[in-house]
This record gives C-alpha cells, sequence and structure tokens, in this order.
C-alpha cells in the first residue's frame, strides 16, 4: 500500500465528501439517454446470438442436429462445445463449468448450442428447435439440496467451523432447542438483462461490450475459451442496469459465447437472452436448509449451538464456497456464542447454479441466529428484543467463532437510540392492546439488529486500481476498477477526486471500466467498491497533488507542506493561483499531471482450511424497528411502518447512502415476504421464470412510513474518508419484517406459543402458520 502524502486541503472551501450529490448520472437515467450494453450503435454487419437450452433436468448428451439448425432462415453459424478452440469452461473458481454442455446435461436451461443469425428473431425462431434437435439419455436428477445432502452430493467439501465444545455445552444447558428451518433463494431481477456485443479487432484483438460487475474475469474466461493472452481481450463495462451478484460470475457464460463467435466469423456479435431465458440459465440467491441444536438459560443467553447449513448450489461449484464461507462467519450477527459447531454442505443439485447475490451468504447465515433468538425468546416468555440484547457482544465477549475481534462495538448505542426515537416499548403495548381486541387484524412488531463484515473474504481480491488525468485546461478524468450498476459508486470516486484537488465535482468525470486501462481488478462486490476504489483514486489524486504544491511553492515562494487545496484555487500563505492556471504552468514546466492510484486493505488474514482469521476490515452495523399488519383470514401482510437507523461511518454521500439503505431493505424484504422460486418436483423446471410467475417489491410494497437515518460516527478503521461500505450490510434489516409478522402470528396462539413461519411469508405461508396454531394438539 502506497504512504498516503498529508497535504493540506481546505475542505471548507469546496466540501466534495460527506455532503449528499446527485448520481453522476441521475439526469441521463430519467431522460433516456444514459447508454447501456445494448444501446451502444451497432456496427455495421452486426450478428445475433441466441441460445437453445437443455430440456432436461439431468441426462447424457448423445448428440445435436446441427444440419438442421443451419437450414433455418438467418442462420450464419451454429457453435457447440467443440467449437472452442481454448477451454468450455466459465467458473470462476472451480473448473467445473462448462459453457455449452459436454456429454452431459446438468440442468432444465442449460446452454447446449448458440445460434449465430442476420437477425436476433431469426436466432431465437432457430434456437427454439432445441427440443426437436437435442438427443439426449435422462437420467435421474437430484432437485433439492436436503436429497443431495443425503446422497453426500456436494460441489465442494464440507466446512466446519467451531469454537468452545458444543456437545458439552449443549448436554449440561438449563433448556434445549431442536429444529429445522428454510429460507428460499432470491433471483436478482436486474432490469437490463444479461448482454454481451463482441466486435473483433486487429492484429487478432478483441473489443467486449459487456454488462458485468468483474471485466477482468470475463477478460480472463473469454481469453482461457479461446486459446488467447488476456492482453488481446479488452472489456468494457460503462454502467449496468443493476446487477445485484447476478453479474459478478454468470455474465462469463455470455461473454463467451459472444466472443467465440464474434472471434471465429470475424464479425461483430450481440448476445442478449429475454427475461425467460434469464431464469432459466442463470443462478440466483442460495436457498438454505437449517438443522439446529441449541443450548440456553433462564435469561435467554445462548450457551451452545450445533447447526448444519446446507445450501442449494446447484450444479456446479460457482461461488458457492466463499458463499457459505461468509454464511458462516455471519452466523453469529450481533452476538456472542461461547460453544458453537457449525457445518457447511454445499449441496450439488440439478438445478442452475447459484451465485452472488448481495450479502453473499451473509443473509442467509445471520437469519439463522435471529431465528434461534426468536424462538428462545417465546419459549420463556420474554421480548424477543431483550434476548437479543442480553446476548450482544460486548467488552469480555468480544471474539467470533472465526477468530476475529470485535473492536468497533457500536450495537448498543445504536440499538438504544433506535429503540428510543422509534417508541418500541410504547408501541410494543399499543399493539398489545389492538390485538386483543381486533379478532381478524392482528398486528406484529420487531426489532433486529446488523453486524456485518467488510471485506472479500477472499483475501488477494481486496485490491484496486485507479487512474487520475488532470487536462491542461483543469479538467480531470478519473478511471478505476469498480462498476457502476446504479450504485453511484463513479459519484463517490469522483467527489474523492476533487476533495483531494480542492476542485469543483463537475469539474471531474467518470469513464467508463476498461481492462486496458486498469488491470487485475476484482470484482465490485462485497460492498467494497468505495473503500478500494476510492482510496486507490485519492491515492492518485494525492501523487498529482505533490507534484502541484512542489510547483506552487516554487512560483509563489515557501514550502510545499504549506499549500493549501481548495475552491478551485491553490494557496500559500496570503497568496493564491487558481487551479486551472496552476496547471497549465505544470505542463509547460513538464510537471507530470496523471498518475495511477493504487490500495490493498491492510491486516487481513485467512485460513481457509480452519477457517479462521481476520477476514474483515471493519464491521458495519445497523437496526431496524418494523411493525406489520396481517389479515388471519387470507394471510396477507403489509408493512405498516419502518424505522432504521444504520452505520454508514461518516458518510462520503448521505442522499446515496439512505437510497441504498431504503432499497436494500426493499429488496430484503421482497426474499423474506413474496419472492418464492418453485422448481416442478419431478422436471426440474423452474415454474417461476418470469414477472407473471416470480413476483418482486413495487413500490406500493415499500412501507407508507418509511423513517431511514443514518448514525453518523466515523469509523475507527482508516477506511476512505473514515466512511462504511452501505451496499450489502442493509439487506439484513428486514429480517425485522419477517419476525415481526411472526409476532403477529404468535399473537393469535396460546402464551409462549412460537409459530412455525417459513420463508418467504408469502400469504400462504402466513395463512398456513395461523391455522397451525388454531389446530387442536394431536
Amino acid at each position: 500500500m502506497n504512504k498516503p502524502l498529508d497535504l493540506p486541503v481546505d475542505t471548507t472551501a469546496l466540501p466534495q465528501v460527506g455532503v449528499s450529490r446527485a448520481h453522476e448520472s441521475a439526469a441521463l437515467h430519467v431522460s433516456g439517454e444514459a447508454v447501456y450494453t445494448d444501446d451502444i450503435a451497432e456496427a455495421q454487419g452486426t450478428l445475433h446470438a441466441a441460445l437453445g437450452l437443455s430440456s432436461v433436468a439431468h441426462g447424457r448428451l448423445l448428440s445435436i442436429d446441427v444440419e438442421l439448425l443451419k437450414q433455418q432462415p438467418g442462420v450464419v453459424a451454429v457453435l457447440t462445445a467443440a467449437d472452442f478452440p481454448g477451454e468450455n469452461n466459465c467458473g470462476p473458481l472451480v473448473h467445473d463449468d462448462p459453457i455449452l454442455a459436454e456429454g452431459e446435461l446438468r440442468y432444465l436451461g442449460q446452454p447446449v448450442f448458440a445460434i449465430i443469425a442476420s437477425d436476433r428473431e431469426l436466432a431465437r425462431r432457430a434456437a427454439s428447435l432445441a427440443k426437436q434437435v437435442i438427443r439426449f439419455e435422462a437420467l435421474e436428477p437430484v432437485l433439492t439440496a436436503k436429497a443431495a445432502h443425503a446422497k453426500g452430493q456436494y460441489v465442494l467439501p464440507p466446512m466446519h467451523m467451531s469454537r468452545g465444545d458444543a456437545q458439552a455445552a449443549l448436554a449440561s444447558a438449563p433448556h434445549r432447542l431442536d429444529g429445522e428451518w428454510a429460507v428460499g433463494g432470491q433471483e436478482q431481477f436486474y432490469l437490463e438483462g444479461q448482454i454481451s456485443y463482441a466486435l473483433p479487432q486487429e492484429n487478432k484483438g478483441l473489443l467486449l461490450h459487456c454488462s458485468t460487475q468483474h471485466p477482468s474475469e470475463m477478460q480472463q474466461l473469454v481469453a482461457h475459451a479461446l486459446g488467447w493472452s488476456a492482453a488481446q481481450v479488452q472489456v468494457q463495462c460503462r454502467r449496468m442496469g443493476g446487477g445485484f451478484g447476478g453479474k459478478e460470475s454468470q455474465s462469463a457464460l455470455f461473454a463467451c459465447v459472444a466472443a467465440l463467435a464474434a472471434s471465429r466469423l470475424r464479425r461483430p456479435v450481440k448476445l442478449r437472452i429475454d427475461r425467460d431465458d434469464d431464469f432459466l440459465i442463470t443462478g440466483r440467491r442460495h436457498g438454505f436448509d437449517y438443522r439446529w441444536s441449541v443450548g440456553y438459560d433462564d435469561e435467554g443467553h445462548i450457551l451452545a449451538a450445533e447447526v448444519d447449513l446446507i445450501s442449494n448450489c446447484g450444479h456446479s461449484a460457482d461461488l458457492s464456497a466463499p458463499v457459505m464461507a461468509r454464511a458462516l462467519c455471519h452466523f453469529d450477527n450481533a452476538y456472542w456464542l461461547p460453544n458453537v459447531a457449525l457445518h457447511g454442505y454445499c449441496a450439488k443439485t440439478n438445478t442452475q447454479s447459484n451465485t452472488a447475490f448481495r450479502g453473499f451468504g451473509g443473509p442467509q447465515g445471520a437469519l439463522a441466529i435471529e431465528m434461534i433468538i426468536d424462538s428462545v425468546a417465546r419459549r420463556l416468555g420474554l421480548d424477543p428484543l431483550l434476548v437479543r440484547q442480553r446476548n450482544f457482544y460486548r467488552d469480555g465477549h468480544d471474539l467470533t467463532p472465526y477468530g476475529q475481534r470485535v473492536e468497533d462495538n457500536i450495537l448498543q448505542p445504536l440499538t438504544d437510540r433506535l429503540i428510543e426515537t422509534s417508541g418500541y416499548h410504547a408501541r410494543r403495548a399499543d399493539i398489545a392492546a389492538f390485538n386483543a381486541q381486533s379478532p381478524v387484524l392482528k398486528k406484529g412488531l420487531a426489532l433486529t439488529p446488523v453486524k456485518f463484515g467488510i471485506s472479500f473474504n477472499v483475501v488477494h481480491l481486496n485490491q484496486a486500481g485507479a487512474l487520475v488525468h488532470v487536462y491542461t485546461d483543469g479538467s480531470v478524468l478519473v478511471n478505476h476498477g469498480g462498476t457502476e450498476m446504479g450504485q453511484g459508486l463513479n459519484t463517490k470516486v469522483a467527489q474523492v477526486v476533487a476533495h483531494e484537488l480542492g476542485i469543483a465535482l463537475e469539474d471531474v468525470r467518470a469513464s467508463a471500466t476498461d481492462t486496458h486501462k486498469v488491470a487485475n481488478t476484482s470484482a465490485t462486490a462485497a460492498s467494497t467498491g468505495s473503500d478500494l476504489n476510492g482510496k486507490a483514486a485519492q491515492d492518485a489524486a494525492r501523487q498529482i497533488r505533490l507534484r502541484l504544491a512542489a510547483l506552487a511553492a516554487r512560483l509563489l515562494g515557501g514550502a510545499a507542506e504549506d499549500v493549501r487545496f481548495g475552491g478551485g484555487l491553490v494557496q500559500l500563505g496570503d497568496q493564491a493561483i487558481a487551479f486551472k492556471e496552476l496547471v497549465a504552468k505544470a505542463y509547460l514546466e513538464r510537471v507530470q499531471l496523471w498518475s495511477d492510484g493504487f490500495y490493498a486493505t491492510p491486516g487481513l488474514h485467512w485460513d481457509r482450511t480452519k477457517l479462521q482469521g481476520k477476514p474483515f476490515f471493519y464491521y458495519a452495523y445497523g437496526a431496524a424497528v418494523a411493525e406489520v399488519l396481517i389479515d388471519t383470514l387470507s394471510g396477507e401482510s403489509r408493512v405498516t411502518r419502518a424505522d432504521v437507523l444504520h452505520d454508514v461511518g461518516q458518510s462520503l454521500n448521505p442522499a446515496l447512502d439512505i437510497g441504498q439503505v431504503e432499497g436494500a431493505f426493499v429488496q430484503g424484504m421482497g426474499w423474506l415476504t413474496m419472492e418464492e422460486l418453485v422448481w416442478h418436483p419431478k422436471t426440474g423446471m423452474l415454474s417461476t421464470h418470469a414477472p407473471s410467475t416470480y413476483k418482486i417489491p413495487t413500490a406500493n410494497d415499500s412501507p407508507p412510513d418509511f423513517r431511514v437515518q443514518l448514525f453518523d460516527q466515523p469509523n475507527r478503521a482508516d477506511s476512505i474518508h473514515r466512511s462504511k461500505a452501505v451496499g450489502e450490510p442493509p439487506l439484513l434489516l428486514p429480517f425485522s419484517v419477517l419476525l415481526a409478522i411472526k409476532d403477529a402470528i404468535a399473537s393469535t396462539g396460546a402464551e409462549r406459543c412460537d409459530p412455525l413461519l417459513r420463508a418467504p411469508a408469502t400469504a400462504e405461508a402466513v395463512l398456513d402458520a395461523v391455522e397451525a396454531l388454531r389446530a387442536p394438539a394431536s
């Protein structure tokens, strides 16, 4: 990591960080001028690709009638696995994920061949003949994680994390709770679907426009598939219409197919799939099954926990290893657990290969302990909030099961503030009074906390690079390795650069992510986009500022360390020169006006075998109170009010951060209440493969009374301007919604009842839980 250059900046004159600024593409978004991959003007001779998909969940591929496909109108070429000159693989970590099916059909919807045609519609029509042209021998599929676990069928070896003696502590605990539960997966449902546009370049080069969160990985995988060097492949991404993890690794298949077609035919090729095919081909958030045994005392302290976490990984490993590792590392959430034995099983099934999704396993891990604590509290007749607080990390009990100390713990003060501002205790009493006199409509209330670790839990990925160019007119261009998917990353990085140079944000422009500008970048994921790329851009800008300060000192007379930048001026004592004028002089003096920057997160270490170390640079915290209303006759539920207090450190841009918190809350609420994935139990067909059958939350589902505040306290860790990541942590806040629904259901039963509510808590699930409480005990 480069040593910081501590030149003063006049932050009072022109604050550029810590203030709300509009998204750099906001006007383009609302006017429709923002250019996405499909909006790029098509080069002359562009061809279009479509994919032929498997109609069986598991089978032996016997043959493909390529000749029949070639005879279809507009078809220029048909590509199969045998056409890849390099490796027919797009697995990001394990080479177990074929681009096009080869020998074995692994899931219903797996791409088997690619049609290249003169027109997109003609390509799709030819691809739709897949059922006619693919000959196969059907094999018995494994369609659920439980079934795969029973067979010992995994994409990766099991993982185990432990501390203390869980078995002994369970045996001696005053109370024991045994249970099973499950939570479903979630479709990313980005507005812009998967798309790649490949254009051949001179001298065996390729330019690939790709909607991806990981341009460098696309570059590497395309190069491997073509048998080329990485330097021959250039990947660009100006912006995505959403990603949420679904474009971290799984954009690779589409990039590789488009690249292969373009390289073979020496013509531009675009591959844009429709929503139905996107659902059928790509994976999503891992669904988890849980089995737990928990020991606790009369006050609700968790004394021991032994838990099996079984994830449905689909047919290949993809990113399932780090997803499970993060789930295990987040099982503790906000709580000190003295004796734990956690077992992670990555089940291999004949379904789409599940992948990254906002939270990356963290939500699935933390949700389990929240459900456990809620059940413990109900069985003891205590307020779940009280039991949560009794189990919080605190001084003396601040070491996680994976060996990292919780050094920046603000759980109690943050929760105390939210309890006060939300009027939690008074509302708890009001809800009890309402439920006592309302036989059909019932209210529920829950407060849940969040502790979320920030960093990739693969240590070497915690690095970033950036380029900053200052032009002779004083304008600035910044390029970095992060990708913009609507979250405002480019805005924040531009703010950082403007702040360092003391100029207006309007004078800084962010350009498209490009593997030919910043090399070997990490994915924009794990909530690290601003942390890593902001620090790298800051490093680059500071190097330029140091050179300009030296020149200003020579011109104005004085010491470089006394030079101040701010308000578009460069000041030294009572003298000043305009930044633009100084830049022009610097060019004439042959002072370098561009610089590269680099940042590597310090202090991280992780033993993947023992699952021990310090995988996170810091923790982000938060808490939410949700109030819901359910109809016990129909099972319908509605969030009537949500109070959120979330920790973003010293915010780089409060407006963007509040937007991220709001969006994450609604997205997480959708996962836990309405987004239900359904596969046919025999064929493995994903029945919910379109907006007509898969329900995501809309603006009407957002809480009508939605109060979001930032816990504005600087990060103790040396993050960019002492801010904290905001992408993933707030997705855990709507745990409060699920548990508030459970609270409402509990009001229909006997005292100390513990309703069994499955997730997502659809109307059917709520009604089932209510009816189960009403049914007489057998």
